[in-house]
């Protein structure tokens, strides 16, 4: 059935098939605009290629070229990505794997590509076909190419799957034979740390080979067991898991270090792996007024409860370190390049992530920016002769590629507070970076 390229607004939808009408209308819309989104960004990829660009583009030390798509795809310039990813509304990375994926669509799969722009293959499976056969060789890629496109927006993602694989195996028997090897054994152990729950919990998955798992579950049943003679009151399941913990840090150390000890007769016992997390309270949560009180965890950027901190720090094998309390209004100045510990803490409290816009990357693993460049740095814009200070005013957390990005192109940014910035990138667009997230902004 045609779709009516012109259908009632839904208001006026007064049936149920006006209103479908409606809306694969509407779908219609929404993926001819996918489309050329697509066709966008195989333009900005052809403008930054390295193949077009003279050898300023890239300056040795500088801005590299990277590869986004299969071989024998044009190399572009190494932050070619970043503009794109403002201008959409979405991460660098995410930018640069859509990118890619255009890329691997125009150059290495031009019949799917021509299926694609014509509408017979939606734009989201041509890019995960692309997405696909970015690892395989020209010749695979041809493959796919040549058996996908006139199927490929009517098969489902299994017989597309059988495809790729087929490819894999006739021009990458070596990369098929490595990935039957990963597949065929499916053990694994997995902690979901980046997700932690209210009360502090998180969820464990695995697979494990069978004596392994029956030794497993007779130190955790052995566990569970001394815990309840020794008077812990909590249920069968909750007791399980605090034996985990217990033989996490403890019972099952394995010492591979054969060094005699100095007492004969004595083994040397492995010191449990310290984990280190920064858990941030309010001052009625430690005076343990009335009410709930939240914590935050920096590495999980989880809240749990300030009463299941209190159980954690309650633990004896905990080592509880409490910082005295910087007031993050506080600002000061250094003569130095190098930022002081006190002021680079300062700075990534008031910014727990990198703010480039966008960018979720932690502070903690950041650079320290300065803002405008201190006049001790070797590198910046030819012929910008405004200088900063080492001062918190002048500073902000950037990971190593946006700071980069930043050093040695044509982005820039102010520090409107300490915790909103103003970007505008090298081709004019303006956006907004603060503690609610990134929002493009009219100047």
């Amino acid at each position: 059935m045609a779709i009516d390229p012109n259908p009632a607004p839904l208001g006026e939808c007064d049936s149920p098939a006006a209103v479908l009408a409606f809306a694969r209308s509407q779908r219609a819309v929404a993926d001819r605009a996918e489309v050329a989104l697509l066709e966008a960004a195989v333009a900005w990829a052809s403008m930054h290629s390295v193949d077009c660009l003279d050898d300023a583009a890239c300056l040795p030390g500088a801005e590299g070229e990277i590869a986004i798509a299969g071989p024998g795809a044009p190399l572009v310039t190494e932050f070619a990505p970043l503009e794109l990813g403002a201008a959409l509304g979405m991460s660098s990375d995410a930018a640069r794997a859509m990118l890619g994926e255009a890329v691997e669509l125009a150059h290495r799969l031009p019949r799917t590509w021509a299926a694609v722009r014509a509408g017979s293959v939606p734009a989201w499976r041509g890019r995960k076909i692309a997405a696909n056969t970015l690892s395989l060789p020209a010749d695979g890629a041809a493959y796919v190419d040549t058996h996908v496109h006139a199927v490929a927006g009517k098969i489902g993602y299994a017989a597309l799957d059988r495809l790729i694989e087929e490819a894999r195996v006739r021009f990458d028997p070596a990369g098929a034979e490595e990935k039957r090897r990963a597949a065929a054994d499916r053990r694994h152990f997995d902690l979901d740390t980046g997700r932690v729950s209210f009360g502090g919990t998180v969820v464990v998955d695995g697979e494990l080979d069978l004596a392994d798992a029956l030794d497993l579950e007779d130190a955790v049943a052995r566990g569970a067991r001394v815990l309840g003679e020794l008077g812990c009151a909590e249920s069968l399941d909750v007791r399980r898991s605090l034996a985990v913990g217990e033989i996490a840090r403890r019972q099952l150390a394995l010492d591979l270090d054969t060094t005699p000890t100095q007492v004969q007769g004595l083994s040397k016992r492995c010191q449990p792996r310290q984990v280190v997390i920064h858990v941030h309270l309010t001052e009625a949560a430690l005076s343990g007024g009335d009410g709930l009180h939240l914590a935050r965890v920096e590495e999980t950027r989880s809240f749990v409860s300030a009463d299941q901190v209190k159980t954690w720090c309650a633990n004896p094998d905990a080592q509880v370190i409490v910082k005295p309390v910087l007031d993050l209004a506080d600002v000061d100045h250094t003569d130095a390049y190098e930022v002081p510990d006190r002021m680079s803490e300062r700075v990534q409290l008031n910014n727990p992530t990198c703010v480039f816009p966008w960018c979720g990357r932690s502070a903690r693993r950041a650079d320290t920016d300065h803002v405008i460049r201190h006049r001790h740095e070797r590198e910046g814009p030819p012929g910008h002769e405004e200088f900063g200070e080492t001062t918190d005013p002048n500073l902000a957390p950037l990971c190593r590629t946006h700071h980069r990005a930043k050093t040695h192109t044509a982005w820039t940014y102010t520090k409107l507070d300490e915790t909103t910035y103003l970007w505008r990138t090298p081709n004019g667009i303006h956006l907004r970076r603060d503690h609610t997230g990134t929002t493009i902004v009219t100047i």
